[in-house]
């Protein structure tokens, strides 16, 4: 049985470009998620293949570089960017003879220091579970301590590796029932919002493209908002009053990168709902970023996966105070985004007019008829809604507005035609 090494925090990256890649937008991103996780980078090996080898994925040659790499700067840690089958991670452990971490137990890694929410830790726990569970070779004794007891515990000729694996199904079980709980309590959250009519709002983008600062400029929110990676997982909807005195909410969602790995998509599927069932989708960029388009394009995969991405969506070109000359260019060249700073303020006034607008333009026209002692509902109509026909009759004023499906849905005893 083999004894994996102990884990470090001094790590050796490799990065293999393969055909159909970008490898320098990889690569960057990479050193980014390494650095967020708290690795010192003591090198970073690099190179091109045309497959993966099916024992080492990157083959003897590079493995042998890697571990020379890591003897040279003292590293106990080689982290791929790629996802490593548990028979390649023991291979290459048993080979550079230091700890290896694949690019799905990095970000794994990364979002398990940043979850600060009940559900944010059980999400994240789950998953890292389930991608672990595959990976059992030694040292996971720490589960049976947890679990308490041990007399009694394992059945006769049951191996550590055995009782190992039915401690974390037994979690995972666990894990997943508390989750239901969770997801429960969300969902009728979500029912009380859909009660109170309101058009939501959903930010989404590319992880560290400023939407957490956006939602503190919008709503005063109080969100953290640092620059690096996955500063924040844990969704946060706020009340954002738009010019025409409309009411909406706004929340903020868990960045995307490339390759999500699945199981944090399924993991975070009960928050990712939220996204998918927003009104308009509010898609912020970095335009200071080397390649926006390429995240763009990320954004949609994952949008893609979790039934999101026929939600209209503004795009927002933010940090434009970083980059005041490619956010100009971006926006021309993606007709009716609105380019900003959330950090100054810049534009952010020109973004509320455009998406209270946008909220228009997904309303439908309905004709109501108000009582004359009903002026409240009129005012309201005016506030929620585009008037475009207002005429006072023997029954009451008759309105014809352009209104979005939660007004038409709050004023719908007054509702005549649609």
């Amino acid at each position: 049985m083999f004894e994996r090494p102990p884990p470090g925090e001094k790590a050796v990256l490799v990065h293999l470009a393969f055909p159909k890649t970008d490898y320098d937008a990889d690569r960057r991103e990479f050193i980014d998620l390494a650095r967020s996780a708290g690795a010192e980078v003591k090198a970073v090996i690099g190179g091109r293949r045309q497959r993966p080898d099916a024992g080492l994925y990157i083959g003897t040659g590079k493995a042998d570089e890697v571990a020379g790499a890591a003897r040279a700067g003292g590293a106990e840690l080689a982290v791929f960017n790629h996802d490593l089958s548990p028979s390649q991670e023991r291979n290459l452990e048993k080979r550079i003879q230091c700890r290896v971490l694949d690019r799905t137990g990095l970000i794994l890694h990364i979002f398990a220091q940043r979850a600060r929410s009940h559900e944010g830790k059980l999400q994240v726990e789950l998953a890292q579970l389930q991608h672990l569970s595959t990976r059992l070779v030694r040292g996971w004794t720490h589960l049976e301590r947890q679990r308490g007891g041990g007399i009694g515990m394992t059945g006769p000729g049951e191996t550590q590796l055995e009782l190992d694996r039915r401690l974390i199904g037994r979690r995972i079980a666990t894990l997943q029932k508390r989750l239901d709980l969770v997801r429960s309590r969300r969902e009728q959250n979500r029912r009380a919002r859909a009660k109170s009519q309101m058009s939501t709002v959903s930010l989404v983008g590319y992880t560290n493209a400023g939407k957490s600062t956006l939602l503190n400029r919008l709503t005063e929110a109080g969100v953290l908002a640092e620059n690096r990676l996955f500063a924040t997982l844990d969704p946060r909807t706020r009340r954002l009053q738009l010019p025409g005195g409309e009411t909406v909410l706004v929340s903020d969602t868990v960045g995307f990168i490339r390759k999500l790995p699945h199981g944090l998509v399924e993991a975070f599927r009960s928050t990712l709902e939220e996204v998918a069932e927003a009104d308009l989708l509010l898609h912020v960029v970095d335009a200071s970023a080397p390649d926006p388009d390429a995240q763009i394009a990320a954004v949609h995969a994952v949008l893609d996966e979790i039934g999101a991405r026929d939600i209209p969506e503004l795009v927002v070109f933010n940090k434009a105070d970083v980059a005041p000359p490619e956010a100009k260019a971006l926006g021309g060249a993606h007709p009716g985004s609105v380019t900003i700073s959330a950090a100054t303020g810049d534009g952010v006034d020109g973004l509320l007019r455009a998406l209270s607008d946008r909220l228009r333009a997904l309303a439908r026209v309905v004709e109501l008829l108000v009582p004359f002692d009903r002026g409240d509902v009129v005012a309201a109509v005016h506030r929620e809604g585009e008037v475009l026909v207002e005429a006072h009759e023997e029954a009451g004023t008759r309105i014809r507005a352009r209104l979005g499906e939660a007004g038409a849905s709050r004023f719908r005893e007054f509702v005549v035609a649609s």
